[in-house]
């Protein structure tokens, strides 16, 4: 199949099909004579296998390692089980994380009049930053 074809059955674009082969994370394709890539079933596997592991927010880095950890077959399931654990507690930082960011503007916007007056206290702690001290 052609890259669009492969794009289509894929849930990718064609664009990140070629940058995932560009650093390496796909192999290079076999090309016909007129350069055109062609994209076969295990291409068409380790294409969904990526977007799936985007999809659950892995790095590209870690993309990486499970593909290789996935073609691996004397692989140990314990480092698969390492990397998703590690996943999860970056994670559950980033939720906990953004629970705080929400909390601060939830606590801004209760304190904002939202009325005719130009006062805001939003404003006030964007302007204040507090981060170059």
């Amino acid at each position: 199949m052609n890259i669009g074809q492969a794009a289509r059955n894929s849930g990718l674009s064609a664009k990140m099909i070629r940058y995932y082969e560009s650093i390496g994370l796909l192999k290079t394709p076999h090309r016909t004579d007129s350069g055109y890539r062609m994209y076969g079933h295990d291409d068409l596997h380790t294409l969904t296998f990526i977007k799936r592991s985007r999809d659950l927010g892995f790095s590209l880095e870690e993309v990486g390692k499970l593909l290789t950890l996935w073609e691996d077959r004397q692989r140990a399931s314990a480092d698969v089980k390492a990397l998703a654990r590690q996943h999860i507690d970056e994670l559950n930082h980033k939720i906990r994380e953004l629970g705080q960011l929400r909390d601060t503007l939830q606590d801004l916007m209760e304190h904002c009049q939202g009325d005719h007056r130009p006062d805001c206290p939003i404003l006030k702690e964007l302007a204040a930053g507090n981060c170059c001290a």
